[in-house]
């Protein structure tokens, strides 16, 4: 155990407000691909970027590549939580953590048994018709082709924001709150690049922000842990 792990493991101890946010790292160790380390992979079957794909003006104009994309490359169904996932679920229930944050759109943190679970881009688990608003499952969209439509018409929706789609502004007022009120902030498995989502960061009163990644991307943390999230978190 290094002594990064080791002050990370007596910090966790000594707070009751934990609040962790999390990005495509934390879902990488269910065997779920971050899409932007893979383009190249995309490219040889799309003949577009993932960003143009995922964006809300290709969503209208072009729905049967939109659908094809998604359902290749952003339903992983049979995923299952890692050591990441079960150890924020097991502090939560300890009640020592009072939110996680997520930019995934994979319901498994709650798979995991979290229950408040701020998704910051929605859920493929969560589905919509656009004409009479029902709810649907996911298998709604992944045992469908083509252009997946309800009983009553309508075009259904996945339930995540897109690329040039506005962030759901209860949910990030909620993510404000929550990380307002933490005595640690652990960020995970992000790069913090996409906005608004990252600059949530700012909001953090307290002294004990960790970043955990596999890359130096700690400027401005109080602690920085190289490594998988599953690892580092599995042996606090």
């Amino acid at each position: 155990m290094t002594d990064e792990i080791k002050k990370l493991r007596d910090w966790a101890a000594e707070s009751s407000r934990i609040v962790f946010f999390g990005g495509a790292g934390v879902s990488t160790e269910s065997g779920i691909p971050d899409f932007r380390s893979t383009d190249g992979l995309y490219h040889m079957e799309y003949a577009y970027p993932p960003e143009t794909i995922l964006s809300h003006t290709f969503y209208v104009k072009k729905p049967e590549e939109f659908f094809r994309f998604y359902r290749n490359k952003m339903l992983y169904l049979d995923a299952g939580p890692n050591a990441a996932h079960r150890k924020l679920a097991e502090w939560e229930a300890e009640g020592k953590l009072l939110a996680v944050i997520t930019q995934n759109i994979d319901g498994l943190h709650q798979k995991a048994g979290s229950k408040k679970v701020y998704e910051l881009h929605g859920s493929v688990l969560r589905n919509y018709c656009e004409k009479c608003g029902k709810f649907h499952p996911v298998e709604a969209i992944a045992n469908s082709t083509g252009v997946p439509h309800c009983g009553c018409g309508g075009r259904i929706k996945p339930d995540v924001v897109l690329y040039e789609e506005g962030l759901d502004q209860d949910i990030m007022n909620r993510a404000v709150s929550a990380i307002r009120q933490a005595d640690m902030l652990i960020i995970g498995g992000t790069s913090l690049s996409v906005y608004p989502a990252a600059g949530l960061v700012h909001y953090y009163r307290g002294s004990k922000l960790v970043v955990i990644n596999k890359t130096e991307l700690g400027a401005g943390a109080d602690l920085t842990v190289l490594g998988s999230i599953g690892e580092v978190l599995s042996q606090i």
